[in-house]
């Protein structure tokens, strides 16, 4: 017990801070942590930590700046494809034959394993560069090889390319289309096969290890490799300096047909379908709420024109297949789009091209001040003022859509496959219902008999076409007040899910059994947001076509004999009187608020014959303005 209470005193003694000499010391030689504490606070309880100085490690800087130095080049990984080198292979002294060999044992790479793909298109791009002086039969196969490379940096199927890279593989594909079209070439075919370059290779080697075997030593082998002959001068040449000599008798033995035509390798109208791919998917993920996606938008102006130029080309080459595919793309991305919009942003890109973009203008261009003459006190870009396109010369201003339209439509329709035949029609027919030529529009539908024939095809993405077509068609017949046909088009795609078989959303519930496999494929199926038909303006289309249908319906049987008889009449829209059921049913029914209450209660006064009121309800709805046209929502009001 002593023992204990020994310890226990040894205990109190380091917790308090102080030993036996230290507790008889007086007041004022107390030290440490509790100097400067006076009264009751000198006495607490404390934990002491003692704190060691850190001595700063000489190499903890360098080690950072070298950690730093590697995230930022893993974040810059993305933009490294566009910088690419030019000191692949030295600039003096280079000939075509060097570079297509370089180029042939990079192409040789691919495909490997641990070979990186961005690092392959760096190198693509640097011999690109240095190919540029050695003409186009020469640069544009290199070419073909960069666009190959740069789609092979998506390594599934929901990676998309990133905008630099898109531009770039595009100004790549307006360089070959400039050749082409512009100066005259043609687009030949080279097969092959990147299994050659290895098995090449080794067979070298194998060679060279037999003749060293046989020939009476590696020296010999070696120095009877290297022994070449010019047979035109007699004196010794390298193989890069024979490989050139050869290229260039072949071209001089060419007829003039020959030198225009062009081998290489990849196929130019996949690289088209790749690119319109890659820039579909690209809006598909960029958040609409963004400026970046108000900007990708501006690209789509460079695809069309890229698309007729390539369609131009198979024309005149007689390749009407890949031309009908050019047109088919050419149709998907103009089809949506009315002519007074289509024209407007048609002139915005052709400002873009011309001038940049509009805010790095200096601020004196756009002022409202006039500016003088006076350089010394005045900008010069006051006096001239803000650029201005010119009307006469403007390509959008003397484009007729509709003609354009009917021209691309018709070729589909001659030499097209059956599923682009039955794509184009739908976006003929929509193209038509969003001018108001119902007539027209509905014509060339039963003609072409797709209502029988959709459920057949077999493609999810033409099916959806089909319904966003019925929709706009519907909204066309109530635009010219064709009420039944109206609610004809619109009762099969508003009953059920209409976001779904638009394809202007995902249905992602509690209890929904879609596999992660379906869900994806159904992302990959959605419509970019700026081709999207605004919802409200469906539905209130829908509903008041209903109204106008079921309400006379509903009033014709109530004093009728089926009402006689108990029996109530057969709905003309099972959807409104849904709606209007639980709009009935409600304890309290407030102000309305969307745009089914709106006709909701439009129905109720109409039918208690209040058709002012019923009016009054339907020509508020905002959703009128949005109806594409001079005047249109007027003229529906």
């Amino acid at each position: 017990d002593d023992d204990d209470d020994d310890d226990d005193d040894e205990d109190d003694e380091s917790d308090w801070g102080s030993d036996s000499s230290s507790s008889s010391s007086s007041d004022s030689e107390v030290g440490g942590a509790y100097k400067g504490l006076e009264g009751r606070a000198k006495w607490l309880k404390k934990n002491t930590v003692t704190s060691k100085k850190k001595t700063k490690d000489p190499n903890a800087p360098k080690v950072k700046k070298v950690e730093a130095k590697k995230e930022s080049l893993v974040s810059s990984k993305d933009h490294e494809a566009i910088r690419a080198p030019k000191s692949i292979l030295p600039e003096e002294g280079l000939t075509a034959a060097m570079l297509n060999k370089k180029v042939q044992e990079i192409a040789s790479q691919r495909g490997r394993r641990g070979t990186d793909p961005r690092q392959l298109l760096r190198q693509f791009e640097g011999l690109s560069r240095l190919s540029m002086k050695f003409g186009p039969r020469i640069e544009i196969p290199i070419l073909m090889y960069v666009i190959s490379a740069q789609f092979g940096l998506q390594r599934t199927m929901d990676d998309y390319m990133d905008t630099a890279t898109w531009k770039a593989c595009a100004s790549y594909l307006e360089r070959i289309s400039k050749v082409i079209v512009d100066e005259g070439y043609r687009l030949g075919v080279e097969n092959i096969d990147e299994a050659d370059f290895v098995l090449g290779a080794a067979g070298k080697a194998s060679n060279r290890m037999k003749a060293a075997a046989t020939v009476g030593g590696a020296m010999e082998a070696v120095a009877a490799d290297e022994k070449l002959v010019n047979p035109h001068t007699g004196e010794e040449e390298t193989e890069d300096e024979r490989a050139e000599r050869l290229r260039v008798e072949k071209e001089a033995a060419m007829t003039d047909a020959e030198k225009k035509t062009i081998p290489v390798v990849g196929s130019l109208s996949l690289h088209m379908s790749r690119l319109e791919e890659e820039y579909t998917k690209s809006l598909q993920k960029i958040s609409h709420h963004t400026p970046e996606y108000v900007t990708r938008l501006r690209d789509e102006s460079k695809l069309v024109v890229l698309l007729s130029k390539m369609q131009s080309y198979f024309e005149r080459e007689g390749m009407t297949t890949e031309a009908a595919q050019m047109a088919e793309l050419h149709i998907e991305h103009i089809y949506y789009r009315h002519d007074s919009i289509a024209r407007q942003v048609d002139k915005a890109a052709e400002y873009y091209e011309t001038f940049g973009e509009v805010a790095m203008l200096h601020p004196a261009c756009v002022s409202n001040q006039p500016g003088g003459s006076d350089p010394a006190t005045s900008h010069p870009a006051a006096s001239s003022g803000k650029p201005v396109m010119d009307e006469a010369n403007s390509v959008a201003e003397k484009t007729d859509y509709g003609e354009l339209m009917n021209k691309l439509c018709t070729y589909v329709y001659k030499h097209g496959t059956e599923q682009a035949r039955k794509r184009s029609t739908i976006c003929h027919v929509y193209h038509h219902a969003l001018h108001d030529r119902f007539t027209d529009a509905r014509d060339l539908l039963l003609m072409s008999h797709l209502q029988e024939n959709i459920y057949d095809v077999g493609d999810i993405t033409t099916m959806i076409l089909f319904n966003r077509m019925m929709a706009q068609l519907g909204m066309c017949a109530f635009r010219q007040g064709k009420i039944w046909e109206c609610h004809q088009c619109l009762t099969e795609v508003c009953s059920g899910k209409v976001r779904e078989l638009l394809a202007q959303g995902v249905s992602l519930g509690r209890f929904s059994d879609k596999t992660p496999e379906q869900e994806k494929a159904e992302k990959r199926r959605q419509v970019p947001y700026y081709q999207h038909i605004n919802l409200d303006l469906l539905e209130a289309c829908h509903l008041i076509s209903a109204m106008l249908l079921e309400v006379p319906n509903m009033a014709a049987a109530s004093m009728g004999g089926d009402a006689a008889h108990g029996r109530r009449a057969r709905p003309i829209s099972r959807a409104f009187r849904k709606h209007q059921d639980i709009y009935a049913h409600q304890v309290f029914t407030g102000p309305p608020e969307q745009t089914r209450d709106y006709v909701m209660r439009a129905a109720k006064a109409l039918s208690k014959g209040d058709w002012k009121s019923c009016v009054d309800l339907c020509t508020d709805l905002d959703v009128w303005n949005l109806v594409p046209g001079d005047g249109s929502a007027e003229a529906i009001k």
